[in-house]
């Protein structure tokens, strides 16, 4: 394998025991090669890049035979896409995203990384719920997978849209005292400390923008930030994060949906 033009990958599988056979480590090693070169997931453009003396039929059968049997862990992959980040914190962004394949339907719970407008997916969870939202299950049990990926302490926050809500899920990362930013439904009221119940069109009435310590919303004690975008749509944020970051954290969200693209 020295002198092969796989190594570095072939290496680096071997390191994070992302599959556990010597002949599947090299395998998996060239489909990876094959992918970075070919630019794309389809298996018989992949199968063109392989460079071995085999008919490209061959090649593209063997990659279908390697996905039908061989299991990978995830875990090990996840902290090798990590090792290619190397900021000491991290912003996570997750996200729920849906494929059809076929007359199938993929439901997808992903983390990733966002670096810039980048992402560098770290852990998906399959959702088999017929493309129902996830539960609080789903979520803490993703995110214990990432405690165990990344540790606790090099998480600056989590970033997520207006499904990722409920009292479940947000009392058990305030427990957790993993840092949050959530964008909330605006049926959603607003409680403030005085006792002062609202919504947040009625909150908005007259203001451009709102800032708040210690509401309750979903019964969990949250800071609040309330603006309008650009566009005129209303950005209703909820976290543990002081509510003058929010806004900014949130836009940070932007680039879990450019690696779904």
């Amino acid at each position: 394998m020295d002198n092969h033009p796989n190594t570095k990958i072939y290496e680096m599988i071997r390191e994070y025991g992302i599959v556990s056979h010597k002949k599947r480590q090299e395998f998996l090693s060239s489909i990876i090669e094959g992918l970075i070169k070919g630019r794309s997931v389809i298996f018989s453009e992949i199968a063109d890049k392989i460079d071995k003396p085999i008919k490209e039929e061959s090649i593209e059968r063997r990659i279908q035979d390697f996905f039908q049997k061989v299991s990978l862990d995830f875990m090990n992959l996840g902290m090798l896409m990590l090792s290619f980040v190397h900021h000491k914190k991290v912003l996570l962004s997750i996200d729920r995203t849906e494929w059809d394949f076929g007359g199938t339907q993929v439901n997808i719970l992903c983390a990733v990384v966002s670096v810039g407008k980048m992402a560098v997916p770290i852990y998906f969870d399959m959702l088999d719920n017929k493309s129902g939202n996830s539960n609080a299950d789903d979520r803490i049990a993703l995110f214990r997978s990432l405690v165990g990926i990344i540790g606790k302490d090099r998480i600056e926050a989590v970033v997520m849209d207006r499904e990722f809500i409920g009292k479940k899920w947000l009392s058990w990362l305030v427990k957790e005292k993993i840092d949050f930013c959530a964008r909330v439904p605006k049926s959603h009221k607003i409680t403030f400390v005085d006792g002062e119940r609202c919504t947040v069109d009625e909150l908005m009435e007259g203001r451009n923008a709102f800032c708040e310590h210690n509401v309750v919303v979903d019964d969990v004690v949250v800071n609040l930030s309330v603006s309008y975008a650009k566009d005129g749509e209303l950005l209703y944020l909820i976290g543990s994060l002081k509510s003058k970051y929010l806004a900014a954290i949130y836009r940070r969200r932007w680039s879990i949906e450019v690696f779904f693209q």
